[in-house]
């Protein structure tokens, strides 16, 4: 069993900074889901900034929710994800 969400903040990429129980915070890309489903309603930003920790795992006020192996799986550290993007922009310039 992976490490659970113990606090979530949405992002305005839609990408969420997840903190573990263990300590872990990575940065989790929810912008692949978002044309599937229910996940469609997280487009409207207000929505997507209503997730909250729920046992162990993140819940929206409209229901969705992700499981917390997929949360902590398919999440990059902070770290990564910040020297990824610095990347990626100097690539650009």
């Amino acid at each position: 069993m992976h490490p659970r969400v113990k606090d979530v903040k949405p992002n305005p990429d839609y990408t969420l900074t997840l903190t573990f129980v263990n300590g872990e915070v990575k940065v989790f890309d929810v912008k692949p889901y978002l044309d599937k489903g229910i996940f469609r309603e997280l487009k409207d930003k207000g929505l997507f900034n209503s997730v909250k920790p729920f046992l162990g795992s993140i819940q929206w006020r409209n229901g969705q929710d992700l499981c917390p192996d997929t949360l902590y799986l398919d999440s990059v550290s902070k770290q990564d994800s910040a020297e990824s993007r610095h990347v990626s922009l100097a690539a650009t310039l």
